[in-house]
């Protein structure tokens, strides 16, 4: 368990957040540039990257999507502030989405909330809205002042069929659905069919967060938290989002890692190629200042072997990886951010290790290093490599298959992380 002192809230004027109160921001799939979003203070506190409907590494509902039925989702935010608002995506649905009614509750324990934090949430003031295919929308601002690492609880009812659902596969924590309307249910009574996805929600965010303080963490499963603990927040960029409360200096840390992604490799199940889904899942993220890039494993590691989900063997050279992780670190000072890149972790015994893997993974740590390219470099290698063997990750920090870190490694990825190149 990690201590963290209590955040002491920023204030915000009555003024300035009755004018909040009074609308919302709609955005087709064109998202909002990250300027015009800040300019009315909001900042990204929790976020997941978006991926289209389909079979994944375990059972979801994104195919069959939803009908009468409410969905309820526990998130934990990193950064706390005085207002909330709640993003929603269809931009993988085929058709408009309705949403009869949602809320927004602090969480007690599982599926139910904390007694007279439950606010219902509104857009342009309706209790109903729809979405638009190919669309994201953002909630108006709701009074509930959230401190750092609180959890939320975001319940949403949907009467119509909805279709396949846009989703986030591998949430690592448990989502919740009830046959019905159970949207204000204080309790987890109805709620007995779970989930390890998240399903249209794609954002929460706080005004009061310092503006462009924001750092997204943005990679694969080594981002996505794959080989932790379930329900136990131990994914990387949540132990750098403790570690950096826990200093006193709360700031909010994104996650936009997908499972299986690959940096110059579309997938219909493992996430649109990193160079594409950049300006989507980090530069429309509000309050963002910084970006850590942790991407290429797979890339590379699927020249050699097929993926578990049976994507093709597609042969993805050193060149053209460090290629892309320059129109990576472009786009992101094209977009004012500072950009960070991490070294891609040793994977000696796993199913991508072979010799010509080995030598392309040292090839882009290599460049990652030495080119000077980013702003900084975040030393993954050398903070999980065994003390025996570089080539393999740390006994103490392997989760089991040699490529993907356990809690202990998780953490040290995140103490890899100097403070001070967050900017």
């Amino acid at each position: 368990m990690h201590f963290v002192p209590r955040r002491t809230l920023l204030s915000i004027s009555a003024l300035t957040l009755a004018t909040l109160l009074a609308g919302s921001e709609v955005a087709s799939a064109a998202t909002p540039a990250p300027a015009a979003v800040t300019a009315r203070g909001w900042s990204a506190t929790w976020s997941t990257s978006p991926q289209r409907p389909g079979p994944n590494y375990t059972p979801n509902w994104s195919e069959q999507g939803f009908a009468n039925q409410t969905i309820r989702q526990v998130v934990r935010v990193s950064a706390g502030g005085v207002a909330v608002r709640v993003r929603l995506s269809n931009v993988y649905g085929s058709a408009p989405l309705k949403v009869t009614g949602a809320t927004i509750a602090r969480t007690a324990n599982g599926a139910a909330i904390r007694p007279g934090s439950l606010r219902h949430l509104t857009v342009n003031r309706a209790r109903s809205f729809t979405i638009p295919a190919g669309g994201e929308l953002a909630s108006d601002a709701v009074p509930l002042p959230l401190g750092a690492l609180d959890s939320v609880t975001v319940t949403f009812y949907l009467a119509a069929p909805t279709g396949p659902a846009t989703y986030h596969a591998q949430a690592m924590a448990t989502s919740y659905r009830a046959t019905g309307d159970h949207r204000a249910d204080g309790n987890a009574a109805a709620f007995g069919e779970t989930s390890q996805s998240w399903y249209y929600l794609s954002g929460v965010d706080v005004i009061g967060a310092p503006r462009r303080d924001g750092v997204v963490a943005f990679g694969d499963s080594l981002t996505d938290g794959y080989g932790a603990t379930f329900e136990a927040d131990n994914r990387y960029p949540d132990e750098l989002a403790e570690r950096l409360a826990a200093a006193g200096r709360p700031r909010a840390v994104l996650n936009q890692g997908i499972s299986g992604n690959r940096v110059t490799v579309d997938s219909a199940w493992l996430g649109d190629k990193a160079t594409s889904r950049f300006r989507r899942d980090v530069l429309s993220q509000p309050g963002v200042g910084t970006v850590v890039i942790l991407e290429g494993i797979n890339d590379i590691g699927m020249s050699e072997a097929p993926s578990p989900m049976d994507a093709p063997l597609t042969e993805v050279s050193a060149g053209e990886l460090i290629a892309a992780h320059r129109d990576l670190i472009r786009q992101a000072r094209a977009g004012g951010l500072r950009v960070i890149g991490a070294t891609l972790p040793p994977m000696k015994g796993s199913r991508y290790y072979t010799a010509r893997s080995e030598i392309k993974r040292d090839e882009v740590n290599a460049w990652i290093r030495t080119s000077g390219a980013y702003d900084a470099v975040v030393d993954l290698d050398h903070a999980l490599a065994s003390p025996t063997d570089g080539d393999q990750l740390n006994p103490a920090f392997d989760s089991g298959d040699h490529l993907h870190p356990n809690d202990a490694g998780y953490r040290a990825m995140a103490h890899a992380v100097d403070p001070a190149d967050l900017g």
